[in-house]
């Protein structure tokens, strides 16, 4: 049977369970007799799990219930921290069969994971930096960061694709020396590659950006080069980590806060942790083998609750990123520009029908909301407009954010003098494992060596090894690019008439590529509901309509 006949029959499927008003469908994820025995579901009836169109992330209640435990029965991990990596570790933890709690402040991504340049990528300056700095460390970070970047589009397809990006070059030098660097960033990724990076003539390049500049800096555009990295949507790939951690059995609590740890009398080891819910005000204990701090750039402050002589970890640094109007780049081509006034690299990618330009990289403190200021702001533009035919004007500026880089340093190092975009794990106190550093892309072996090393200190017992790295997200398996065509087919959308009534329209494309980006095979979950709510409301209209 083809893929898209399957896909009609699933779509048929979902449609009849979900058809009745007002009803609600709660179908409980397959688990064997054999899972029940051993206590914790199989690997491959957790795909089952992850992967059933039909399957319900449990409610907020049965989470916090799930949390709620006794000294006699703890957690075998609580993570503090509902970004990426806190995620990551959360679903790491529960496909090893452990028992795992998440907590979050504020609420999944609210932080630096939502405010990344949103690509997945092995860092081009990092490698321009371990060749000409000869260093080992760097090229490293660079060979992982490609290997993960893979692995990362792989098991999200519906939120990463790949992106090529186009480095403008206005003498021969520049053509060669980036040419020669971009190849080697294709070998460097080798089994891992997107797509192999190539040359174009300065008038095929305007045909492909045509807001590209001819000339800059007083001399003429000779060509460009373009190589492929990953674009994601890194909020909803954050929430997809969470979802996916919570069916595969992981108890995840937004809008919830670590006020206190709790120790053991004896030992003083940390054996769980005092939440407050947010939301409801009210308090509980939490009790874990092992809690595991994903708080960014906040891990200090979590530190400190349980040593506050702790010193620091975090070297906090401020991204800056701006948001522009769509006609500054192609759709589905992004621009990078090398080497800023202060060597900086900065990017100008398409993203959900605009254009964001980012980013920076100067110190900052650490607050809840950081905001960009003007100077950074500015400093984009600049960079900019000296590649780009358009005026570059502060009005077109739609919005600004600004996220907060944990930058990590090693306490137990004996010195700090260079600080790394690599990882640190670390067990100060005991019971309290650290995960901080890293970018988004290293998210996923970031969260294995923060359950390998919470393994160890709580000397705990994985029915399996991680299996993250062949792990489809929710709404990811299944999912084709073409989704979309189904979904404008068999679904309708609300629309106003001419006369301001509400009536079912044809879903149009633009929405159905949305859906299906979205949320991935659940998108026709969410076609269906919305659909059922419009015969719902048309049932109403009847009735209202209809004389008694």
């Amino acid at each position: 049977m083809s893929a898209s006949a399957t896909r009609l029959r699933r779509l048929a499927s979902v449609a009849v369970a979900v058809t009745a008003c007002g009803g609600a469908v709660l179908l409980t994820p397959p688990v064997s007799s054999n899972d029940r025995a051993s206590g914790h579901p199989t690997v491959e009836s957790l795909r089952q799990i992850i992967n059933d169109p039909s399957a319900v992330v449990p409610s907020r209640t049965l989470q916090e219930s799930a949390l709620i435990g006794t000294k006699s029965g703890p957690l075998d991990i609580l993570v503090v921290g509902g970004g990426a990596t806190g995620c990551g570790v959360a679903l790491d933890a529960a496909t090893r069969g452990l028992r795992v709690g998440l907590v979050e402040r504020e609420d999944f991504s609210s932080g630096t994971s939502s405010r990344s340049t949103k690509l997945i990528h092995g860092g081009v300056r990092y490698l321009e930096k371990a060749v000409f700095g000869l260093d080992y460390g760097q090229l490293k970070l660079v060979f992982h960061a490609l290997e993960e970047r893979k692995q990362v589009i792989e098991n999200a397809p519906h939120l990463c694709h790949a992106l090529p990006c186009m480095t403008p070059c206005f003498d021969w030098f520049e053509v060669v020396y980036y040419w020669m660097g971009l190849k080697m960033y294709d070998l460097v990724a080798g089994r891992r590659l997107l797509h192999f990076s190539r040359y174009y003539s300065a008038q095929e390049s305007v045909e492909l950006f045509p807001t590209l500049a001819s000339k800059g800096k007083g001399k003429s555009l000779r060509g460009t080069v373009v190589y492929y990295d990953g674009q994601m949507n890194d909020s909803r790939l954050n929430v997809g980590l969470a979802c996916t951690a919570a069916l595969a059995g992981a108890a995840v609590l937004n809008h919830a806060e670590v006020v206190s740890f709790l120790k053991d009398e004896g030992t003083q080891r940390i054996i769980g942790a005092r939440i407050r819910d947010n939301l409801s005000g009210q308090e509980f204990d939490a009790y874990a083998k092992v809690v595991v701090n994903a708080a960014g750039p906040f891990c200090d402050s979590v530190r400190k609750m349980a040593n506050k002589d702790a010193l620091p970890m975090i070297c906090p640094s401020s991204g800056v990123h701006i948001v522009l109007p769509d006609y500054y780049s192609p759709d589905g081509m992004g621009l990078i520009v090398p080497k800023t006034k202060d060597g900086r690299v900065v990017f100008m990618l398409p993203w959900l029908g605009r254009t964001i330009a980012g980013t920076t990289d100067s110190s900052t403190s650490i607050t809840p909301l950081p905001e960009p200021n003007e100077n950074e702001i500015q400093f984009i533009l600049d960079a900019i407009c000296d590649y780009l035919n358009v005026k570059v004007r502060r009005t077109d500026v739609l919005s600004a954010w600004s996220g907060i880089r944990p930058l990590a340093v090693d306490p137990n190092a004996k010195n700090t003098e260079s600080i790394s975009r690599d990882h640190v794990v670390s067990e100060e106190y005991p019971g309290l494992v650290t995960i901080t550093g890293g970018k988004w892309t290293t998210y996923r072996s970031m969260a294995e060596d923060a359950v390998n090393a919470a393994i160890k200190s709580g000397k705990l017992s994985p029915s399996n090894e991680c299996i993250t790295s062949n792990l489809r997200l929710i709404g990811g398996d299944g999912w084709e690019p073409s989704l979309f065509t189904a979904l404008a087919q068999q679904y309708v959308r609300m629309k106003k008439s001419d006369g301001g009534k509400v009536v079912p329209g044809v879903m149009d494309t633009a929405a159905a590529k949305h859906l299906s980006h979205a949320y991935g095979t659940l998108a026709e979950r969410v076609a269906t509901i919305a659909q059922r709510e419009l015969a719902c409301q048309n049932t109403l209209d009847h009735q209202v309509s209809t004389p008694v």
